[in-house]
């Protein structure tokens, strides 16, 4: 498989300089800064989370993990939970189980971006599939993504990626 047509057509459009990467199967953000030799800190991960029952997309560095409460507060919700891998097939038919990329995927849906993705240069993500990812300019992303940027996650220290 290869890098999504739709992800390949929303970086063309918008007259955006990727780099498109093959490597085998990496099932994990950590996994992908590995296969690709880069650090965890420049491999943006996507983290799907029920905020009172509506959709929200965090992307933050493979080398953190999500604080809910913190997600929970910044948004003012009474309730925050992880998506469940059945509401993300819904939202995301067309990606891979844990291969989505850090794009605003339909209106009205927040995205929102922990500050310590914030990089100079190059950020790696993946595209659609587990095999598959792009290379491109953190801010190139940043300007196609608009996200709400919030301080929202902290290191992982080699514990589960998610904590209340």
């Amino acid at each position: 498989m290869a890098t999504a047509t739709w992800i390949k057509n929303e970086l063309e459009d918008h007259g955006v300089t990727y780099e498109e990467l093959h490597h085998r199967d990496a099932f994990s953000a950590q996994d992908i800064a590995r296969r690709e030799h880069v650090s965890g800190h420049r491999v943006a991960k996507v983290v799907v989370v029920m905020a009172d029952d509506r959709p929200v997309v965090l992307v933050l560095p493979a080398s953190r993990r999500v604080v809910l409460d913190r997600v929970k507060d910044i948004l003012g919700t009474g309730f925050v939970r992880l998506a469940t891998q059945h509401e993300i097939e819904d939202y995301f038919p067309d990606c891979e189980d844990g291969a989505l990329p850090p794009f605003r995927h339909w209106e009205g849906v927040d995205v929102l971006m922990d500050g310590y993705l914030h990089v100079t240069g190059d950020i790696v993500f993946q595209a659609g599939t587990h095999r598959d990812a792009v290379r491109m300019n953190f801010g190139d992303w940043f300007e196609l993504v608009l996200p709400r940027v919030e301080m929202f996650s902290e290191r992982n220290h080699g514990r589960p990626p998610y904590h209340e």
